[in-house]
């Protein structure tokens, strides 16, 4: 495809969002919230496979969830809100209908990165249908019924593709954060846990939009970007050859890297939405206590950034933590009432050492903040050398035969490191007579070294601590060194 520059054109983005709430039981039963269950059908009932004469009931967490996330963007929380029957067919909707919000949902107006937000109602999730397995589908109700929110921005309008993409990008990073702090949902997008679609239109004329595509099957935000980008040439194409955008539904191609043609476009009027009479109208002042919720909600994301920047965090440390919510709390936790230099040697061996070790071995457990932070208060007292404070972690996190897991106690780790011989030596007697000994075996280099050849210093320093096997001290030993040269 002949891509044409989308100079003199604008870009109207639209986005929406699903996300699968985490919650004990499915939306209308109580069948477990397990949408990912290996064994197929076998988290079901008479209700979230709509058997006649069946009655759903909403799910309480569910709702006070999605309280929660209006809160978290800033958004207006309905008191009255009802469900609505949205009717359309496919294997995998065992009613005919979705049972949805229309008219009155949940949360209104709000905004994430800057963004507006139109809503984000309450809803159910359909069943899993495969297609592949011979000249049949078949169909998995795991996932029927299972509570699933869904997010639809106001249009923005931005003056390119590549502003478009990545303002679309970033949005989806940031409502993927607040969800996973809020614990509402794990928004894993490889295992359908949120996905995201994106409505697109280009106009030359900023106060007039185009007829808008909405492009589906995005699993990762990178597809979204792509697809922006994509649909933005291929509209600018068809209205400089003199052609008509048409409105539909589009797929994206993974492989290929386009988007296809997958059916019209519908209108709300499509769906026939009516409030279901099976589920009574919800008065949420009523039912929640709004103040309560407000006052449990964690610090989020845009709040965390600004205080993992203060500390001092480089921008990939940042990043790191802010995508992993749980990994946050613990860093957080573990670095409460430290000084910011601590906090950032904390961070450094936490990153690096041990999140790349757990990644390593799925058997090894993480060691407790406290622990951690004993690690730190060694290393700041001298106590503990770099080398010395690696291969303690290594023992806490259960590589030794000492290791005591992740329930070791903030009192043992300099015991443990006193038995292993890492607690670093400070003798400076101790230390010359080490040192000596060394000069004695490199005499060659030595005499290299006090001839002027400055980058032995290094060399001596290394060997010194390797024959104190990591206990001597690297700082007085580089002293020592030094000393002896004159």
């Amino acid at each position: 495809m002949n891509m044409t520059e989308s100079k003199n054109y604008y870009v109207t983005i639209g986005i929406e969002c699903h996300a699968e709430l985490k919650t004990a039981s499915k939306m209308w039963c109580t069948c477990a919230n397990v949408p990912l269950e290996d064994a197929p059908n076998k988290n079901i009932c008479e209700i979230c496979t709509a058997q006649p004469g069946t009655l759903p009931v909403p799910n309480k967490e569910a709702v006070s969830l999605m309280i929660k996330i209006g809160m978290a963007v800033g958004a207006d929380i309905a008191n009255f809100t009802e469900f609505d029957r949205k009717h359309y067919f496919y294997a995998d909707m065992p009613k005919a209908y979705q049972l949805t919000q229309y008219k009155y949902p949940i949360v209104e107006k709000g905004s994430i990165n800057g963004i507006p937000l139109t809503r984000i109602h309450l809803e159910e999730d359909t069943a899993k249908s495969t297609h592949d397995a011979g000249a049949y589908t078949l169909v998995d109700f795991n996932r029927a019924g299972v509570p699933l929110m869904e997010l639809v921005t106001d249009p923005v309008t931005y003056d390119s593709k590549e502003e478009a993409a990545a303002a679309s990008g970033n949005f989806g990073r940031e409502l993927q954060r607040i969800l996973r702090t809020l614990n509402a949902s794990d928004a894993d997008m490889e295992k359908g846990q949120m996905r995201v679609e994106a409505n697109i239109s280009v106009t030359k004329d900023k106060n007039v939009w185009g007829t808008k595509c909405e492009v589906k099957n995005l699993n990762s935000f990178r597809s979204m970007e792509e697809a922006i980008k994509f649909e933005v040439d291929r509209h600018i194409e068809i209205i400089e050859n003199g052609g008509t955008v048409e409105q539909q539904t589009r797929g994206w191609d993974e492989n290929k890297r386009e988007t296809f043609p997958q059916r019209k476009k519908e209108n709300a009027n499509d769906y026939r939405y009516f409030p279901c009479p099976d589920i009574p109208k919800l008065y949420l002042q009523e039912m929640f206590d709004f103040d309560a919720i407000k006052s449990s909600l964690p610090m989020l994301p845009s709040e965390r950034k600004v205080k993992l920047e203060t500390i001092g965090l480089n921008d990939k440390q940042v990043e790191q933590l802010l995508d992993d919510s749980q990994l946050c709390n613990y860093y957080l936790s573990a670095v409460s009432n430290y000084d910011n230099e601590k906090a950032k040697t904390l961070a450094n061996y936490l990153l690096s050492d041990i999140v790349g070790l757990l990644q390593k071995d799925t058997n090894l457990k993480m060691i407790s903040a406290n622990s951690l932070r004993e690690v730190v208060d060694l290393i700041s007292e001298n106590k503990l050398s770099s080398r010395g404070a690696k291969d303690i972690i290594m023992m806490l996190l259960g590589q030794d035969v000492y290791s005591l897991g992740d329930t070791v106690a903030h009192s043992k780790v300099e015991a443990l490191a006193n038995e292993k011989g890492l607690i670093q030596k400070n003798d400076i007697e101790a230390l010359t007579s080490l040192v000596k000994v060394i000069i004695s075996n490199n005499e060659a280099q030595w005499a290299e070294y006090t001839a002027g050849n400055d980058k032995l210093l290094m060399y001596f320093v290394g060997q010194a601590m390797k024959e104190s096997k990591g206990s001597g001290n690297p700082q007085m030993f580089t002293e020592i060194i030094k000393s002896l040269k004159q």
